[in-house]
């Protein structure tokens, strides 16, 4: 293998690792010059072996070296350009290809943090790309150094599907203890950010569902119409693993009716305490109408102006003042409380 740039992530031709996996044996490291070698059927392998080739597609190199080695697989290099990422898994060229997105490996909740994993799967290679870290592939790899083992092909995506779900497992209970400590905020009375977060929440869990959810047609004509080389084993766990997935994707779907019920409650929180507000703001200028009414006519410079010469005129006025501002305050009480 050419010398790797740690800061880079690959070597020159773009691969990240690379890993020959013989039945019941660990992996066993790869580098390009072998890897070139098995993609084009000149390294002698036992039976049921297969190759993991893990590549970056930020290095320019990689997808250039992809169309020498591998060929003219068109639904995978068209899958690397298209605009649609959701999730699936479809079958040509006689082989599987996947788009899965994952979140990224310092993910913390941001929409901007999820990024897209490729995968070319056939009976004896699988090939995975990607653009950035991400955190299921890199835990997938860090299980492979640590010597376990898969008898297929099919057996390593079941395994990095699950370990995908783990993943949002663990990011649906993250993002459930943040909408718990909401929840106990807005009972202390004390939510006055809790918008912001539940939209930040609700925002983050609408695109994990919208893009990790794999596309039911194309997951319904693989389970139903495999390639020949797929064992009835790997089938059943793939099925399994589909299913645990759709739990997961069930699990957050209810978060989401929880957030949003939370959001309403805020909303109306919020209604309720503006109403507050414009009552004592109406309440205030209704109290005053009283006095600055009496004031302004008693303000005028004009003769005839009663009481003017009264001894106790100034008491009397304000005994009018307050009987109608007492007047008004029932009134308006009144009114709300119908």
């Amino acid at each position: 293998m050419l010398p790797t740039d740690a800061s880079y992530g690959s070597d020159r031709s773009g691969l990240i690792s690379g890993f020959l996996f013989r039945p019941g044996a660990a992996g066993e490291a790869l580098d390009t010059t072998r890897a070139a070698r098995w993609l084009s059927g000149s390294e002698a392998a036992h039976d049921g072996a297969f190759a993991w080739l893990h590549f970056n597609l930020a290095n320019a190199a990689t997808e250039r070296w992809l169309r020498e080695h591998l060929g003219e697989v068109d639904a995978f290099f068209d899958a690397l350009h298209e605009g649609s990422r959701s999730t699936r898994i479809e079958y040509a060229h006689d082989a599987l290809i996947a788009v899965v997105n994952d979140v990224l490996y310092e993910f913390d909740f941001e929409p901007s943090q999820l990024a897209t994993l490729w995968l070319y799967l056939d009976e004896r290679t699988v090939i995975s790309a990607r653009l950035q870290p991400l955190r299921t592939i890199d835990r997938l790899r860090e299980a492979v150094r640590q010597g376990e083992t898969f008898d297929s092909t099919v057996a390593m995506l079941t395994h990095l599907l699950r370990d995908q779900a783990d993943v949002l497992v663990q990011i649906v209970r993250t993002a459930t203890d943040q909408v718990d400590d909401v929840e106990d905020t807005m009972l202390a009375e004390r939510g006055q950010r809790s918008r912001a977060r539940l939209g930040s929440l609700r925002r983050v869990l609408v695109r994990l569902r919208r893009l990790l959810a794999p596309e039911p047609g194309a997951l319904f004509r693989l389970l139903n119409q495999p390639p020949r080389w797929i064992a009835p084993g790997d089938l059943q766990d793939l099925r399994h693993s589909t299913e645990e997935f759709s739990a997961v994707l069930a699990d957050m779907s209810a978060l989401q009716e929880r957030i949003k019920l939370l959001q309403e409650e805020v909303a109306a929180r919020v209604t309720e305490e503006t109403n507050r507000s414009v009552f004592v703001l109406t309440m205030v200028t209704v109290l005053a109408l009283p006095i600055n009414m009496i004031a302004g006519l008693l303000g005028m410079n004009v003769g005839g102006i009663p009481l003017a010469d009264h001894p106790e005129g100034f008491w009397i006025v304000v005994a009018i003042i307050a009987s109608f501002t007492v007047g008004a305050a029932w009134w308006a009480f009144r009114r709300r409380e119908e």
